[in-house]
C-alpha cells in the first residue's frame, strides 16, 4: 500500500479499496473484503455500500486517476485490537478545475452521535491537504439531514447554493476553504 492510500485518525482507519474489492462489494461479497482488511464487515454496512461500490468501480475503470479519492470504509479500531466497518467516506472524484473535491459519508445508525463522522471527515481533509495540496472542499446535503448539517456547520462550511440530485432530490451545496 502506498503512503497516500491509508488515512488514519485517533480511532479510525480509512483504507483505500482496490478495483477488485469494489467489484466484490458490489457483488455482495463483504466476507472476502473483510478478510483482506482484517475487519468485520456487518451485513447492514454491505447493504448500504453495494450500490456505491458498483458505481465507484465503474468510475475507476473510466478514470483510474480518481482512485485515491474513491470509496473508503470507516473502520473503528475496537478495544480488542480488531477493526469493524461502521460507515464509509469518499470523495466523488479527484479535484476539479478549481482544485476542489466533494466529500460524502455515511455511518451505520448505531455509530452515529459519537463523533466518528467528523473525525473521519477531518482526517480525510487533512490527508487531501497534506498529500495532495487540496484546500477547497464541497458537500451537498439534503435540507432535512440535521446530522450532516450539524457536522458541516462545525467544520465552518458556507452554503453556496442548491442543486437537484437525480437520486437524493433537493440538496444544499456548501463549500469550505481551509488554510
Amino acid at each position: 500500500m502506498q503512503a497516500d492510500e491509508a488515512i488514519r485518525s485517533e480511532r479510525l482507519d480509512l483504507p483505500l479499496l482496490s478495483l477488485d474489492q469494489l467489484d466484490r462489494l458490489a457483488a455482495g461479497d463483504g466476507a472476502s473484503v473483510g478478510a483482506d482488511l482484517h475487519a468485520i464487515i456487518p451485513i447492514p454496512w454491505l447493504d448500504q455500500v453495494r450500490w456505491l461500490a458498483g458505481m465507484r468501480a465503474q468510475q475507476l475503470r473510466l478514470r483510474p486517476d480518481d482512485r485515491p479519492w474513491l470509496l473508503r470504509p470507516i473502520l473503528l479500531r475496537t478495544a480488542d485490537g480488531g477493526l469493524q466497518a461502521i460507515g464509509y467516506l469518499n470523495f466523488h472524484a479527484g479535484p476539479d478545475e478549481r482544485g476542489m473535491v466533494e466529500v460524502g459519508y455515511t455511518l451505520l445508525p448505531e455509530a452515529r452521535g459519537q463523533g466518528y463522522a467528523i473525525e473521519a471527515v477531518r482526517a480525510a481533509f487533512d490527508w487531501a491537504t497534506s498529500v495532495h495540496g487540496i484546500h477547497r472542499f464541497r458537500a451537498s446535503v439534503a435540507p432535512d439531514n440535521a446530522r450532516s448539517l450539524n457536522l458541516i456547520g462545525k467544520l465552518n462550511f458556507r452554503q453556496t447554493g442548491e442543486q437537484w440530485d437525480e437520486v437524493d432530490g433537493l440538496e444544499l451545496v456548501f463549500e469550505l476553504e481551509r488554510p
